[in-house]
């Protein structure tokens, strides 16, 4: 019987705690920082490419690769800056029961 209760206060004690979940832990900030560089990088690589398209290609493809470097730095910054998020997707912020100090 001992044991049964003891089972059921550990049980108890179990529940009251507050656990925390480690997963949802954003990204580190030097990764984080490091990706958005490595993708602005590749951004402005291949608006490099288009622009020397623009002088080896003939006539129509001349200026779809024109058109392609003046748009792509405006499409770079939003993919670079498209980083660290305030909110994750289904993380609840709010604490629904605080602690109060007793």
């Amino acid at each position: 019987m001992q044991h049964a209760l003891l089972g059921h206060m550990l049980a108890s004690m179990a529940k009251a705690e507050e656990t925390f979940n480690i997963t949802s832990a954003p990204t580190a900030l030097r990764a984080d920082q490091s990706s958005r560089q490595k993708r602005y990088f590749i951004s402005m690589m291949i608006r490099t490419l288009c622009f020397i398209l623009t002088i080896i290609l003939p006539s129509p493809y001349r200026w779809i690769a024109l058109a392609g470097a003046m748009i792509l730095p405006y499409i770079a910054v939003v993919v670079a800056n498209a980083g660290r998020e305030t909110f994750s997707p289904g993380v609840n912020m709010q604490n629904e029961n605080p602690r109060a100090l007793s």
